[in-house]
């Protein structure tokens, strides 16, 4: 009993990095959130997704709009969940017990971790494409050659993935105060770089006037015209299921909050209006693009490899760093402390963080990015359609049905007020199975859409709110089902 706490110790669903963090270690301010949330924004997924939408047929106002909105919307549930870990000070994967059970909560942390390993390896590629990009700029092209066949990429780009990929591993043996470092220190340069790649598109483009103007393809005589509501819905949703990964687990982050005032006012700060920021320069900059290479640059690491002198070698290694950091908070944390969950025995931080780093390469995440239609309608679409069910259990139980009072002692207990029918709550588990059903033929379509091309249309239609339709489903079955118990 040695946390302080009344947490037995000795529990098989116990061990170090999943107790309740003591007063002395809540040390988090809201700067320290505000930092960590401008750090995870400044990256290049996120630089990418207005860029996308500007690709797909919308106005600059119309990306920087659905941005905004769709962050506006996460941050609310950011917030909700994030107060049971300032409250607990525990985990996502243990706050996640109470309403899947003290042995169910293994399938969230599960589908969340391997998430987490796809974001891992995604930014791993991008990281590693910058230094592939430095590479061939300093040995004039050598680095490029053949595709090794069904990897999809060359040597060269295969071994500067692993050598970013390897950049990691220090600092998860490091553990998670590492990370709250680096992010606060390197957040404010990343402002002032991004900034200058504004100040670059503006230069290029003889101001924003052009670049700001240019109608929307969906307006009368647009390639698109009418098909706005088509794009804008996914596309919306897609915005929200982009840190929907974090809605769930940010109480891996709260935990450490000195106060709930720190997290909400940290995160108010640093999510929806840097994020409407970046939107902005990337949608300036890319439109800067058309002005200067007569087409659409919608990837930063292609336009900072086209770049003359030494700004190219710079820009690239600013994109380095800047993504090692982003994948450390935002891709390392949850999935560590998730794996550390399931095997709570074998599993500490740094095991669950190298676990995550090897997945990542398994997934092949150079595939996952390859162009705008896979990022944003499959990839980011189709996990909203398994984290928001989640999200929307997790919000139920803690708020509806428990009005946000948990049992910390029962969270470490297998015979607990958790425990259900063997560890595992079948209500919980009835109530995601069926939220995410209706979402599955629309994901199927499309990921494979010449296999299901045979969808009907109210399916596909479904899938366009893919996270919303979960999140709603699983809130109301789940609350309905569940008897407001004792905590």
């Amino acid at each position: 009993m040695g946390t302080g706490h009344g947490v037995d110790t000795t529990s098989e669903i116990w061990n170090a990095d999943l107790a309740p963090v003591d007063a002395g270690h809540r040390t988090w301010r809201w700067i320290h959130f505000a930092a960590l949330w401008v750090g995870m924004v400044m990256c290049i997924p996120s630089y990418m997704l207005a860029s996308g939408l500007i690709e797909q047929g919308m106005s600059a106002w119309q990306a920087v709009g659905t941005v905004l909105l769709g962050n506006l919307i996460v941050l609310v549930p950011m917030l909700l969940v994030g107060h049971s870990g300032a409250k607990y000070g525990v985990p996502f994967a243990v706050i996640a017990r109470s309403a899947f059970g003290v042995r169910g909560n293994k399938l969230p942390a599960l589908l969340r971790a391997l998430i987490a390993c796809g974001w891992f390896g995604i930014q791993c590629w991008v990281g590693g494409s910058a230094i592939y990009a430095i590479g061939n700029i300093l040995t004039a092209g050598a680095l490029d050659g053949a595709k090794l066949g069904w990897v999809g990429i060359n040597a060269g780009q295969l071994v500067c993935f692993f050598l970013f990929w390897a950049l990691h591993l220090y600092f998860i043996a490091k553990g998670p105060e590492s990370i709250r470092w680096v992010e606060t220190v390197t957040a404010p340069l990343k402002i002032l770089i991004i900034l200058a790649l504004l100040w670059w598109a503006y230069d290029k483009a003889g101001g924003f006037g052009s670049l700001l103007s240019a109608p929307s393809q969906f307006g009368p005589g647009g390639a698109k015209e009418g098909g706005f509501w088509a794009a804008f819905l996914p596309g919306l949703t897609a915005m929200v299921g982009y840190w929907s990964t974090l809605a769930i687990n940010i109480p891996d982050f709260t935990r450490f909050a000195r106060s709930q005032k720190d997290q909400y006012q940290g995160q108010a700060l640093g999510l929806p209006l840097p994020m409407a920021g970046l939107a902005f320069i990337s949608v300036a900059v890319t439109s800067a693009t058309i002005t200067v290479y007569g087409k659409a640059i919608w990837d930063p690491v292609d336009l900072a490899g086209r770049m003359e002198g030494i700004a190219v070698a710079i820009g690239l290694a600013i994109i380095v760093i800047d993504t090692l950091c982003v994948n450390l908070a935002a891709n390392t944390v949850g999935p560590a402390y998730d794996f550390a969950a399931i095997f709570p025995r074998a599993v500490n931080f740094s095991r669950g963080g190298y676990i995550t780093a090897a997945i990542g390469v398994i997934m092949m995440p150079w595939k996952l990015i390859e162009s705008t239609e896979g990022y944003i309608f499959t990839w980011l679409l189709g996990y909203g359609a398994l984290l928001g069910p989640l999200l929307g259990i997790m919000l139920a139980d803690y708020w509806l049905v428990r009005r946000a009072r948990l049992s910390l002692e029962g969270l470490f207990d297998l015979d607990g007020p958790y425990a259900y029918s063997g560890g595992w709550n079948l209500t919980a588990l009835a109530a995601f199975v069926l939220a995410v059903l209706p979402n599955i033929p629309g994901f199927l379509h499309a990921a494979f859409p010449a296999a299901f091309a045979g969808v009907p249309a109210f399916f596909q239609a479904i899938y366009s709110y893919a996270w919303f339709t979960g999140l709603f489903i699983s809130t109301i079955l789940y609350a309905a089902l569940m008897r407001r118990p004792a905590a």
